[in-house]
């Protein structure tokens, strides 16, 4: 699922209101999740990016970039 304008105007609009005039509960809920959803979807949409890319080696061969180990993290 992807990240429509709609969503971001939504977004930017809780983010303005909260400066404003604070937010009620259910709007604080509403932002939360809409951010989550944001965050995932360019998690998603640079994983794909990233999936896409390939490395030319010194021998001129070529080959994907491999992905980052989860065991490897720091």
């Amino acid at each position: 699922m992807g990240v429509t304008n709609e969503t971001i105007a939504r977004i930017n609009e809780l983010y303005h209101k909260s400066k404003k005039e604070g937010l009620t509960e259910a709007e604080k809920t509403e932002q939360e999740r809409l951010r989550k959803e944001y965050i995932q979807a360019m998690h998603n949409n640079l994983r794909g990016i990233l999936n896409q890319v390939k490395i030319q080696n010194p021998d001129g061969s070529i080959e994907d970039l491999k992905p980052k180990k989860s065991g490897n993290q720091t």
